[in-house]
């Protein structure tokens, strides 16, 4: 159709009069505090975390709690040497996943911004999460590399699932799946950081990204509540649907198989024990409760996109 058209004119006209009463001062507001914020309360990784200081050997990767074989007959079986050894590869195939999505997330944020007003608070905050993201990509990857564990990545297919999601979701659905990985790793975070006996590389790289994902949180969920408030019934079940399935690749993906080879373990006697391990389905369940309010709060919980969540025991 020829950009002369009239038909194309009005349509045009009404999708700019939907995107203006979309967006409301009040948002922008949201954009300014978080602006402020990282203005006031930011870190630098490469300075607040003592990079040459030695590893004590006893010490664990994450809270022995959030193990993913905690509570199982095979950790009882297993020394305290393998247990560190366990804890520290699973927190860097985490940490590794992180930078994974990150990667994705700054890629649709970017798209997300594109073209849009560089004077808008909105667009402004948007560019400081991305330049976060890299700090936060850069710091994990050190971690690992100080812990002398090597970069777990996904598998070709989710790697490739990837590909596709960062290439097409946009809206809710981008913003979905960015606050799915980062509720569920906030709540983790927040007990790493506490634990007395996790290394302090992990407490003090847990602390930074604590504080300043809880920014991007905000982000997420002010631009979610924004493109729900004019979203058709069909559109929100398929937004639904799409987080969901987000969801479902991103938790499955967090610790990879070669973790458990690295702590001299049987890999198919482990995963069937995290399979049926209940106390890693309640630890999961209970990192996920605040995302899940905030899905149904926003009608982004149905009963499809439900049953996917209970598939990886987050509802």
């Amino acid at each position: 159709m020829a950009l002369t058209d009239p038909r194309a004119r009005r349509r045009d006209h009404r999708q700019d009069d939907h995107r203006s009463d979309r967006h409301t001062t009040a948002d922008d507001d949201v954009s300014k505090r978080l602006l402020e914020s990282a203005a006031t309360l930011s870190f630098d990784p490469s300075t607040e975390i003592d990079w040459d200081a030695p590893l004590p050997e006893g010490h664990y990767g994450l809270n022995p709690e959030w193990s993913t074989l905690y509570g199982t007959r095979l950790w009882d079986e297993m020394t305290e040497r393998q247990r560190v050894t366990l804890t520290r590869h699973e927190v860097c195939s985490i940490m590794n996943t992180g930078i994974w999505f990150e990667m994705i997330l700054q890629q649709m944020v970017l798209r997300d911004q594109y073209l849009k007003n560089p004077a808008s608070a909105e667009f402004q905050f948007a560019l400081t999460e991305i330049a976060d993201e890299c700090r936060h990509s850069i710091m994990f990857a050190r971690a690992c590399e100080k812990m002398g564990v090597p970069a777990y990545r996904p598998n070709k297919l989710i790697a490739q699932a990837g590909r596709v999601f960062k290439a097409l979701a946009k809206g809710e659905l981008a913003f979905g799946g960015i606050l799915v990985a980062e509720e569920v790793l906030d709540v983790m975070q927040r007990d790493w950081m506490r634990g007395e006996n996790v290394l302090e590389i992990v407490r003090g790289t847990s602390r930074i990204h604590v504080v300043e994902e809880s920014r991007h949180m905000k982000f997420a969920r002010q631009e979610i509540r924004e493109r729900m408030r004019h979203a058709s019934p069909a559109r929100r079940r398929a937004s639904a649907t799409g987080i969901a399935v987000g969801a479902y690749v991103i938790v499955t993906s967090m610790v990879h198989p070669g973790v458990y080879r690295a702590a001299g373990l049987d890999v198919q006697r482990a995963l069937a024990e995290v399979r049926a391990n209940e106390h890693r389905k309640a630890m999961m369940r209970t990192s996920s409760r605040h995302l899940m309010a905030f899905l149904a709060e926003t009608g982004l919980l149905t009963g499809r996109s439900a049953a996917v969540y209970r598939r990886v025991h987050m509802l």
